[in-house]
Formats: C-alpha cells, sequence, structure tokens
C-alpha cells in the first residue's frame, strides 16, 4: 500500500500492537477512533470513505468520525524503528497533523477582509499556501471551503490594497485547486483578466509564469465555450509567453510540464495555431522533445500533430533538421497514443513535401510502419500507418518487400 515500508528482515518480528488491524502493516500515523481502537491514519480514512460507518475491530458504531492522534504509540513505534536499524528498518516520520477547518475558515475571512493589514493577509495566504502543500487531505479541507472564490477576487482584484506579491501568492494557491465551469467562465469572459495572466508569463519569477500558464491551462480546459478558448488563444503575446517557458532550463521541470498542458490546451483552438508557430512552439517542442516524461511526450506529439495539420507549422515543422528522424524513432517506443500522434504528424509533413517522405525512408519508417500495422496498436494509428505506407510507396528501394501487394491498402479511410 502507499507508504508502506521497504521489506522487514526475516529476523524482525513487529509488534502485534504496532500493526494497523486493517493493513496489518506498521502504522505510521497512528489515530485512535471513538470506540478506542487505533488504526493507522490512511486505512480508517479509507474505511470511512467507502462508507463503513461502524469500527473494524469492535463492530460498534463509530459515534463520530475524529481521528485522535496517538502520539504515545507513535513515539513507541519510533523508538522500535530505532532499535532495529540494524535490521534494515527505518524511522518512520512524525506526521504532520490534518489542518483544522477551524483555522482554514480564520486564515480565508482574514484574506478576504480589505480591512486588515497587507501584511496580516499575505500572512494569511502563505500559512494557507503551506497547509495545502502538506497533504491531500488539507488540499481537502481548503478546496471545500470557499477558497477559489476569494483567491480569484484577490488575484483580479483592482484594489490598491492588493499588493504584486499578494496575488502572486493567491495564484500560487489558486492553481492547486480545480476550477468549476462557473469560475474558468469567470476568468474567460473578461479580456481584461486573460490580459493580465498573460502579462504575468513575462514576470521576473519563473514561479510566477509557471503559475500564470498552469491558470491559463485550467481555464481553457475548463471552458466549453469555443469563442472564449478562442478569444483566450488570440490574447497578443499569450503563445510568445508559453513558449517562453517550455525553452526555460531544466532546473525548473515544472516549467516543462506546465508549458506544455499549456500550449496544447491553446493549440486545440484550430484558427489560432499559427499564432503559436510565429511564437516559436515548433522549435520549443522539437528541442524539448527527449526531455518530457511520458504522460508529457503524448501532450507534446499531440501537440505537433495539430501544428502540422496547418500549414505554416507543416512548414516550419519541415524545415527542422530533426522533426522527421526523432517522430520515426519515437513510433512503437513510448507508447500507443505517441506512436498513434507521431504517425499522424508524419502523413501531413509527407503529405505536404517529398523531401519529407525522403527523410521519413531514410530514418527507417518502412520498417517501422511494417510493425505497426501488425502491432497492438489503436486503429487510428494503424489507419494513419497504412496510408504512409501508400503515400511511400513511390520511394520504397526496389528491392524493398514492401513493393509487394501484400500491403496494399485500398479499404483505408481516409486521415
Amino acid at each position: 500500500m502507499p507508504g508502506s515500508l521497504e521489506p522487514l528482515d526475516v529476523g524482525v518480528q513487529i509488534p502485534y500492537h504496532f500493526r494497523c488491524p486493517i493493513s496489518l502493516e506498521l502504522m505510521r500515523d497512528p489515530v485512535t477512533v471513538s470506540t478506542g481502537q487505533t488504526y493507522d491514519r490512511a486505512s480508517i480514512e479509507s474505511w470511512v470513505a467507502t462508507g463503513n460507518t461502524t469500527c473494524p475491530v469492535t463492530r460498534s458504531p463509530l459515534t463520530d468520525f475524529t481521528l485522535i492522534p496517538n502520539h504515545t504509540l507513535r513515539r513507541l513505534i519510533q523508538d522500535w524503528c530505532v532499535a532495529n536499524r540494524s535490521f534494515g528498518v527505518e524511522r518512520i516520520p512524525t506526521p504532520k497533523q490534518p489542518a483544522d477547518p477551524a483555522l482554514v475558515r480564520s486564515l480565508l475571512a482574514q484574506l478576504s477582509s480589505h480591512s486588515n493589514p497587507s501584511h496580516t493577509r499575505l500572512s494569511a495566504v502563505k500559512r494557507l499556501r503551506g497547509l495545502a502543500r502538506d497533504s491531500d487531505k488539507n488540499r481537502s479541507v481548503i478546496g471545500s471551503l470557499n477558497v477559489r472564490e476569494v483567491l480569484l477576487s484577490v488575484l483580479f482584484s483592482d484594489s490598491e490594497c492588493d499588493s504584486a506579491e499578494l496575488k502572486n501568492e493567491s495564484l500560487a494557491l489558486l492553481v492547486m485547486f480545480p476550477l468549476s465551469e462557473s469560475e474558468c467562465v469567470f476568468v474567460a469572459s473578461e479580456p481584461g483578466r486573460v490580459a493580465y495572466l498573460a502579462s504575468l508569463l513575462f514576470h521576473a519569477s519563473i514561479e510566477v509564469r509557471v503559475n500564470s500558464a498552469a491558470l491559463i491551462e485550467i481555464v481553457v480546459a475548463g471552458t466549453r465555450s469555443l469563442d472564449l478558448r478562442a478569444q483566450i488563444s488570440n490574447v497578443d503575446e499569450i503563445f510568445k509567453g508559453i513558449t517562453g517557458i517550455l525553452q526555460y532550463p531544466l532546473a525548473y521541470p515544472r516549467a516543462l510540464k506546465v508549458g506544455i498542458k499549456a500550449l496544447f490546451a491553446l493549440c486545440l483552438v484550430k484558427q489560432n495555431r499559427h499564432k503559436a508557430v510565429a511564437a516559436g512552439a515548433v522549435i520549443a517542442l522539437i528541442d524539448r522533445l527527449a526531455d518530457f516524461e511520458k504522460c508529457d511526450v503524448e501532450r507534446a506529439l499531440a501537440t505537433v500533430e495539430l501544428l502540422c495539420r496547418v500549414p505554416a507549422g507543416c512548414a516550419a515543422f519541415a524545415a527542422h533538421a530533426l522533426t522527421v528522424p526523432l517522430l520515426v524513432k519515437i513510433i512503437l517506443k513510448v507508447s500507443e497514443r505517441a506512436t498513434e500522434y507521431a504517425a499522424g504528424a508524419l502523413l501531413s509533413l509527407c503529405s505536404a513535401a517529398e523531401q519529407s517522405q525522403r527523410e521519413a525512408v531514410a530514418a527507417g519508417i518502412l520498417t517501422q510502419l511494417l510493425l505497426l500495422v501488425q502491432s497492438d496498436c489503436t486503429e487510428r494509428a494503424k489507419r494513419k500507418a497504412q496510408l504512409l505506407l501508400k503515400l511511400l510507396r513511390d520511394s520504397w528501394p526496389e528491392d524493398s518487400v514492401a513493393n509487394s501487394d501484400d500491403f496494399a491498402c485500398s479499404d483505408v479511410v481516409p486521415f
């Protein structure tokens, strides 16, 4: 289970009363329920979350669901871990206690009151941010209150009482929570609010820039209105700012993750994709393709395919010497989705220019495509591969087995 200890030496026997009655593993955060029984916090919270209202051991009804930390037992467990360190037992850390809803309400009240001194409000939002970073449980407690409403009010306030630092801290906290559609529309429907977020993409602090990009992505993804999404992606300099984040040094990896999410969300609006190309997105994507994590590689390749569907994007990718070799290399190497998007991008490139066809053949695409059509990949990926095989037929070497009629694709559905 999450957070469980590494397997212990066979000679170490965990004391019975140190084990959670639910998971039977060493407790890391022992808490006592109303019946007097003690459990590991994660286990009893999962028990209650699934609808159980009785004590797992006694089967007695839980009169309330308050979990009281058992500090004495936790210290005993820590002492036992230290005593058995030579057997590979690691000391459990002292857990941070969940945020008290009453404290959260008090901090939100301090933050939202314009009559409070600026340093008091700033201290309140910093404490809330610290609590939110501590655990998912804390974020759940904070998110269950009106935190998003308060933060949006502070972030887009015209009051001179709201300093830039207060707004930046509020933004950093806000992006930790999902927004409802109405909250996304609140941001997207006012051009001034979107323009303000776009201006933050050029802030001196990379953290502020990335947080702004994160909120832009949340708003675009959470807005159903195509007109509003187009309105956001049409804001001056927004693509330039996002591209700049993608190109930021790898010393701040969150920039890469947030940057590609924002760029992909904005590029879903077809009529403004040429702006992404003009902002240098093509070079940023190809140069960073090897640096993305798996899920982000898929998103990056999806963005490449989207940009290849507009003439300017297709021409820009074709002009980059590494585009075709990289896309060919990715086929069947990362994931089914990555393969599908890479094949789609190559189909657009090879349909537009014979030079791209020659580069693809030289990079070994023939073998990759033949393997792809016989693989367990998605039907969409196979259709794209079949179309590519037909398109590249005239570029195949004369002695290639692929010249056989075995690979004719007359029944292919157009892309």
